[in-house]
């Protein structure tokens, strides 16, 4: 592994650990064993590294979702399994988890950029995917990236936010049904 590859690794432990405010670039050298200057030779500043950081997760999080996907199961389905995965991975992610509960609690500007551009990617992928649903005649005509902050939108409030509010989460069955009742429904070509 290179130095920067090297940085990157100790700045994501440090970012899922102690949080954006709390990790220093000294911090971020010490776990990565090299001298601070180091760290600067390759990253201008804490921003630069986080962005970085979380641009590296954003692919690994396209690349495990995309593993989901199954060309022999209707485009509904593989929407489901996708962004049921996302979840997940938001959820076992420490880095993704770090951010969410610090933009939270303390609406750290950098964090809360951060957030939006996980967000937009996660939007851009799902749309990406109607849009070749919606060429293939599987899904009516529509606006993909509505449709996509949609969905994202509906899957969060349903596995995230009533997890939060409830005692009892909703089964991934019951998720699905609602869904098929609603959202699905109305894309079906």
């Amino acid at each position: 592994m290179d130095r920067r590859q090297e940085i990157m690794e100790a700045a994501m432990t440090s970012f899922s650990l102690f949080g954006y405010k709390a990790t220093t670039m000294e911090q971020v050298a010490k776990i990565a064993k090299v001298g601070k200057g180091t760290v600067y030779t390759f990253f201008t500043n804490k921003e630069q590294l986080l962005s970085e950081v979380v641009m590296k997760m954003i692919d690994e999080m396209k690349v495990e979702t995309n593993s989901t996907l199954d060309p022999s199961i209707s485009f509904m389905e593989n929407v489901h399994r996708s962004l049921m995965h996302l979840l997940t991975f938001r959820e076992r992610h420490l880095l993704f988890a770090k951010l969410i509960d610090e933009g939270k609690q303390f609406q750290t500007p950098e964090v809360m950029s951060m957030l939006q551009k996980i967000e937009g990617e996660i939007t851009s992928y799902v749309a990406q995917r109607i849009q070749i649903a919606i060429d293939k005649g599987e899904v009516r005509p529509c606006q993909p990236d509505l449709v996509a902050y949609l969905l994202l939108k509906s899957y969060v409030a349903l596995v995230v936010d009533w997890q939060q509010n409830h005692p009892e989460p909703l089964d991934e069955e019951t998720i699905v049904s609602l869904l098929e009742e609603t959202i699905f429904r109305g894309l079906k070509a």
